[in-house]
């Protein structure tokens, strides 16, 4: 066989039916393959952070890092490691060699970051570990706003993220802005003094009564049954009515004492739209997952939700990044295309 263009041209229905046959396969694979715009890449670099409430700078860096430093110092093929301290906290960052095994090297992380929990004060929070990975960062953000009360809007988010995360290519759908409900309990001085209760009785009784205790088992013929003391609060009717002093067959309630008010915790953050107060859905997908399919699935999601809200709410969409990649693909359907074009018109003039 001579030069292989001149065997294409004298052979044209074999490369057309060729061409075909690639261009069928290719089409097959471009539907299948993940389209992402920020691949699965292994980024050396594990991040602990360690919370404790009202822990200045200097203090955490004497109590909370150096003891996961001294622990941390003996994870192998640590290239460098960083750490700093902040008002109510701080961090470790370890910078691993290149071509690291991320499992190994986050497992031997956990291992001793377990061994100094030991050293750390009591009020410390739960160490977190985590590891960069782009492919975990949001692809789109979904905005709740409007002229609703928090409340509603807190309720609407949350049904928002439950949906979302039902989607099978999310990983996670994060609330942003929303802050936690609470009950604000506020005693009446005269009363407590009427009832000979005071203000420590009040809070050791509803601390050490908001627990559920375990009572062992009944066993019967029947068979054998688990028995439980339930005084969980779950509802602000078991606030109201939970005893916090017992004189013979009468109790006296929390409710005879002091007045229930449902409000939110302080806010730990601020998310803003536009200028307006709102609550965000941040939405992650699962590494492999089609990203324009998600995102296409959790808008649908979103607007078919919308449609039993109030009109006051809205909806918007930021930080989407399906669209870069929608034209990325666009560009390379036109660049195919025109091959394709170019190619059969040699044929055809030959």
């Amino acid at each position: 066989m001579g030069n292989p263009v001149d065997y294409a041209i004298s052979h044209g229905r074999l490369t057309i039916a060729t061409l075909f046959f690639l261009l069928v396969a290719g089409f097959a694979a471009y539907l299948a393959i993940p389209k992402e715009a920020e691949p699965d890449v292994a980024i050396p670099i594990i991040y602990v952070n360690v919370t404790q409430r009202g822990i200045s700078p200097e203090d955490a860096e004497r109590l909370l890092l150096r003891p996961l430093e001294t622990q941390l110092k003996s994870v192998e093929n640590v290239k460098e490691m960083r750490s700093a301290g902040f008002e109510g906290g701080g961090f470790v960052l370890l910078e691993f060699e290149a071509g690291f095994d991320s499992d190994v090297a986050l497992a031997d992380v956990r291992a001793k970051v377990d061994d100094a929990k030991g050293d750390l004060p009591r009020d410390a929070d739960e160490p977190n570990v985590s590891e960069v990975n782009l492919s975990l960062f949001p692809v789109l953000v979904v905005a709740l706003g409007g002229e609703v009360p928090e409340r509603a809007l807190l309720q609407l988010a949350r049904q928002a993220e439950r949906a979302i995360e039902q989607i099978p290519g999310v990983l996670s759908a994060d609330l942003r802005g929303a802050r936690d409900e609470s009950v604000e309990i506020i005693a009446e001085p005269m009363l407590l003094r009427s009832y000979g209760i005071s203000l420590d009785q009040l809070t050791a009784s509803f601390a050490a009564g908001n627990s559920l205790v375990a009572a062992g088992a009944l066993e019967s013929t029947s068979g054998r049954f688990a028995v439980k003391v339930p005084a969980l609060i779950e509802t602000p009717q078991d606030i109201l009515s939970f005893p916090v002093a017992v004189s013979g067959d009468a109790a006296v309630t929390l409710g005879d004492v002091a007045e229930i008010r449902p409000t939110f915790k302080d806010p730990t953050s601020i998310t803003r739209v536009n200028g307006k107060p709102a609550i965000t859905v941040e939405v992650s997908k699962r590494t492999g997952a089609n990203l324009i399919q998600t995102v296409d699935a959790t808008r649908a999601v979103v607007e078919e939700l919308r449609k039993t809200w109030p009109g006051t709410v809205e909806v918007t969409y930021s930080q989407d990044k399906s669209k870069d990649i929608r034209i990325m693909l666009h560009e390379l359907q036109n660049s195919v295309i025109t091959a394709v074009l170019l190619v059969i018109v040699i044929m055809l003039t030959v």
